[in-house]
């Protein structure tokens, strides 16, 4: 098997890129949304060539793809609820309640996974990290201020919410079914393929069993789009996030979810129009200073 050279990698880089890419994601996925194949169908397009990207990229490593049996029921686990049902109830979600809501309850990751981490693991979590990410959600919370207050004006602002949440805890229980993987010795890119795999067949099967068939746009745009959700969405952002997970924790590593929402509307503001309001500026600084705060070596 091939060295894993993750630990030439400063931490800050595997922080910020997963950051960044996914921001960026945010706006790319307008573009499958765009278009006439089933979001059902699109994000199993998304992580079949995922999975493929990876199988390719653990031959170049020369590193073999196989697992042991009974690491294929975790993979198997993963890909149907975080790849699968982690993605399916996001946006399904967003059809009932706003962004913002959603991306504030995945700030609930960090605790979540802070929670789970001690439980399993023993890993302690310091009072000033709990503080310091509670002001980062708050920071969050209120950047999308004008969207929360406006939810419960929705008909089915609870069934929304009920997706929501779904879609956090399932993200939890994925994530670390594949750290539970890797911190046994099998190594990440394998795992990450095989789960990715796995979560592509169930929706495949899913959107065959309920009509939708496996259409594909063939449209410039849609095909781009797929293909950079696939390589930096999928490929590189969580191969990067789950190395932050194995070198800092699960709980520090879920503060890239808290974080993206901020760069994320920086992107929008520059290609869609969106406008920043002095709650949203303040917002986003209580967010950073507290980020800061959250991940700075301890004494």
């Amino acid at each position: 098997m091939a060295p894993d050279r993750s630990g030439r990698l400063p931490t800050w880089l595997l922080f910020l890129a997963p950051v960044l890419i996914w921001a960026s994601t945010w706006h790319v996925i307008l573009y499958q949304l765009a278009s006439t194949v089933p979001v059902l169908t699109s994000v199993g397009w998304r992580f079949a060539l995922s999975a493929l990207l990876l199988a390719a990229l653990a031959k170049w490593q020369g590193v073999s793809l196989k697992l042991p049996r009974y690491a294929h029921g975790y993979a198997l686990g993963t890909g149907v609820i975080q790849y699968a049902g982690n993605y399916w109830a996001v946006y399904e979600a967003e059809r009932f309640v706003p962004s913002g809501l959603v991306a504030v309850l995945f700030c609930l990751m960090v605790f979540m996974n802070a929670l789970v981490a001690w439980f399993l693991w023993r890993q302690p979590v310091s009072r000033r990290f709990l503080i310091a990410s509670s002001g980062a959600v708050l920071g969050v919370a209120l950047i999308f201020w004008p969207e929360l207050a406006s939810a419960g004006a929705r008909p089915d602002a609870a069934l929304g919410l009920g997706l929501s949440f779904f879609a956090v805890v399932v993200a939890v229980i994925g994530g670390f079914f594949t750290l539970v993987l890797t911190r046994r010795g099998l190594l990440l890119v394998p795992v990450l393929a095989w789960s990715m795999g796995y979560g592509a067949a169930f929706l495949f099967v899913l959107s065959l069993a309920t009509g939708r068939g496996l259409p594909f746009d063939f449209a410039w745009s849609y095909v781009a789009s797929l293909v950079y959700l696939a390589a930096f969405g999928s490929v590189i952002a969580f191969t990067l996030y789950f190395k932050l997970a194995e070198r800092k924790g699960p709980a520090q590593a879920a503060l890239v979810g808290v974080l993206v929402p901020v760069i994320a509307l920086i992107v929008s503001a520059a290609l869609e129009g969106w406008q920043v309001t002095p709650l949203a500026v303040a917002g986003m600084g209580l967010c950073l200073v507290s980020l800061f705060v959250a991940t700075r070596p301890q004494a």
